[in-house]
């Protein structure tokens, strides 16, 4: 029996992107994330313009993104961003801990390839985007729609703590409801690398 290849955790590159995309439409068909297939994926994940109209990225350059590796191939993605004034996530952390906006940092784009589950890969990305934001004094914080309940099973394993739901607006024609969550304090999310 051969053994298990050991996940990698590195920054995203350029070079990275066709991977990227490929294991996000995998991601699309088996889970239907992201809920409206972008326009331009790659510009999607890398936050260079939204027009996807899915409301998960205003086009605001990430503050880092990551990808995991599995057996020498990418397959995971997660980014961190500064976040917008109309997300809802960051609105709840600022007005519970009255802490200014510009000090919360949000996860996204997170996504593990259906082939590659199982071996913790998507709660090691939570942690490098936790561990980045904790470097640079920030607090991250995550939405995500209401009935992806697999993702919300993996943050509040990981010891994601729930905010509440909101109404957060995709595009004129599209409002979705979103349970949001604050990450743990410090790296903590890497306390339980359960699989996804």
């Amino acid at each position: 029996m051969r053994p298990a290849p050991t996940p990698h955790i590195r920054p995203r590159r350029a070079s990275d992107l066709p991977a990227c995309v490929e294991a996000l439409a995998q991601v699309h068909v088996a889970d239907g994330y992201p809920t409206n297939w972008p326009e331009k994926p790659s510009d999607w994940l890398t936050g260079d313009g939204d027009g996807d109209g899915d409301g998960d990225g205003d086009g605001d350059s990430p503050i880092g993104a990551w990808v995991a590796e599995l057996g020498g191939r990418v397959a995971g993605h997660v980014v961190l961003c500064p976040s917008a004034p109309d997300d809802v996530a960051p609105a709840l952390w600022s007005s519970r801990e009255g802490v200014p906006v510009d000090e919360i940092a949000v996860v996204g784009r997170l996504f593990v390839a259906p082939g590659a589950r199982g071996h913790g890969l998507g709660a090691l990305l939570l942690a490098r985007a936790v561990a980045r934001a904790a470097e640079l004094g920030l607090h991250p914080v995550l939405d995500v729609v209401a009935y992806d309940t697999s993702a919300t099973a993996l943050y509040e394993r990981t010891g994601w703590r729930f905010l509440g739901t909101g109404e957060q607006r995709w595009s004129r024609r599209q409002t979705v409801t979103v349970r949001c969550y604050a990450g743990p304090e410090g790296e903590s999310a890497a306390a339980d690398a359960s699989p996804i």
